[in-house]
């Protein structure tokens, strides 16, 4: 098996008022190289902490997280961004789109952080909206687009600098079931391409899209299973 990540006996620690709330207790996980993964628990299971430790969006309060065999908690802040930048690909919810900036503009942002040219990052820019079936949207802005026409935008910017992970929280909770469908197809192409995926959702019919279900209740796992039902989207 190629690890690509590995959770050892992960907790976070909140403090609210001077109370502590733990968020996570003692996660244990790992995903492999080129796994679809759907983590799953209903609201306060630790799920979207999960999610921002696996992102080196948090810090987690004590345990080990390696990532590509590097142990992430020994690393600088300049080796997170850089991690942030070119290993992990993150879609949200909300899209978190420049709202001023055009598509292809949006697309282009993390390469300009890895430091390319104009030429390098629009030519990139362009495959990763045409790769997503937005070839004829690539001068809108984002209030020009429907809802399943910004997740694209959103998934191309994730792609563009070539992670080898893709984190998604939430990725079709603003949208329509049709857009939701068409939304898990883009996201099997990934998968398909050689992306690690790793999809956060509370809705049933799109964690079948994942290959494993990882389900989360009180900041523990409390179950990881193959699905055995997955749907197809091909």
């Amino acid at each position: 098996m190629n690890q690509i990540i590995s959770l050892v006996n992960i907790t976070k620690n909140y403090v609210l008022e001077k109370v502590m709330i733990p968020a996570l207790s003692g996660v244990t996980l790992g995903i492999d190289k080129n796994e679809y993964v759907a983590l799953m628990g209903p609201s306060g299971s630790g799920k979207s902490t999960l999610m921002n430790v696996l992102g080196a969006l948090d810090t987690p309060t004590s345990g080990k997280y390696f990532l590509n065999g590097q142990d992430v908690g020994s690393m600088t802040d300049n080796d997170l961004a850089v991690i942030r930048n070119k290993e992990i690909g993150f879609v949200f919810q909300t899209f978190n789109l420049m709202p001023r900036m055009t598509a292809l503009e949006n697309v282009a942002l993390p390469l300009i952080y890895a430091g390319k040219n104009k030429a390098v990052r629009e030519d990139k820019a362009r495959e990763m909206l045409k790769a997503v079936g937005l070839e004829d949207r690539m001068d809108h802005r984002p209030n020009e687009l429907s809802g399943g026409q910004k997740q694209r935008v959103a998934i191309a910017r994730a792609l563009v600098n070539d992670p080898s992970i893709i984190l998604a929280d939430e990725p079709t909770g603003n949208l329509d079931s049709k857009t939701s469908l068409e939304i898990m197809a883009v996201f099997d192409q990934i998968h398909r391409a050689g992306n690690t995926v790793i999809i956060v959702t509370h809705e049933e019919d799109i964690s079948l899209f994942a290959h494993r279900i990882v389900r989360l209740k009180d900041g523990s796992v409390f179950s990881d299973m193959i699905n055995e039902r997955r749907s197809v989207t091909a």
